[in-house]
């Protein structure tokens, strides 16, 4: 792979799909559907969906690709692959929330190497530099040429006072009893992918998850974490979270920042 050529491509495309995304959600209405699994799906996920696949396909034509909206990828396995969720957070896009991205991720050997988190409502971009080093874009976001770019990594917890995130739409008990492990001095909540974002600015310095994930949801965030020197591991007995799993479904896990003394399930 060459990953100069794969920043740069995921990059752009996942500028083109936020447009794409932008149209619509800026519209005066659109028409959400449920899948099959009950998820709602919009013509946003869609043509996000389109405009990535072929973009990727164009330019990665031998690598795997997987992506949410084609059922067909996810029975499909390789040692390396690209995998996309075109809008992640499609409840908060839904309910005019914000909190939406579009995600790009390149797996090698069961690890998310390189990826791209972009909130196109929030004007907030996170990727993978070719180095393996994260950045947040500041902007113009212009789709040929990076604007000013901030290298990102994790802070230093105090356990007598850390900061979590957690998700808005699927909060429950069992998250919030495992959160009442830590001494926590604030949370803050956010939709999608972006919750991996702010552990990997040190905007939180935790973020665990009991609940149904696939891995098109969390890859991307995941990519961005480990370039800036987080973690991600399984919740049950905290081995690193890996990818090309049966079906792409994930455990539940914790995101992190090195430092955060962990609580046992």
């Amino acid at each position: 792979m060459d990953l100069e050529r794969l920043e740069t491509v995921m990059r752009r495309l996942a500028l083109e799909a936020g447009d794409a995304i932008m149209d619509i959600y800026n519209s005066d209405d659109f028409d959400v559907r449920s899948k099959s699994d009950d998820s709602p799906v919009t013509a946003a996920d869609e043509a996000a969906d389109a405009l990535i696949s072929a973009g990727l396909r164009a330019a990665f034509p031998d690598v795997l690709l997987v992506t949410e909206e084609q059922a067909a990828s996810h029975g499909e396995s390789a040692r390396e692959f690209l995998i996309v969720d075109p809008l992640d957070g499609t409840k908060e896009f839904v309910h005019r929330r914000g909190d939406f991205t579009v995600n790009i991720a390149y797996v090698v050997d069961g690890v998310p190497i390189r990826g791209v988190v972009y909130a196109p409502a929030k004007q907030r971009m996170f990727f993978t530099r070719a180095d393996g080093a994260s950045v947040e874009e500041i902007g113009p976001f212009d789709k040929d040429r990076p604007g000013d770019l901030r290298p990102i990594h994790v802070g230093t917890p105090d356990n007598a006072a850390l900061m979590v995130v957690a998700s808005k739409s699927h909060r429950d008990k069992a998250t919030d009893d495992y959160i009442a492990k830590y001494a926590v001095k604030d949370m803050t909540s956010a939709g999608s992918s972006l919750k991996f974002c702010l552990v990997a600015t040190g905007e939180a310095d935790l973020y665990p998850r009991l609940g149904r994930t696939m891995e098109w949801d969390t890859a991307a965030g995941h990519a961005v974490l480990n370039g800036a020197g987080g973690k991600v591991i399984r919740f049950d007995d905290h081995t690193p979270l890996t990818y090309g799993k049966p079906g792409y479904e994930n455990p539940f896990f914790i995101a992190y920042a090195p430092g955060v003394e962990l609580k046992p399930a």
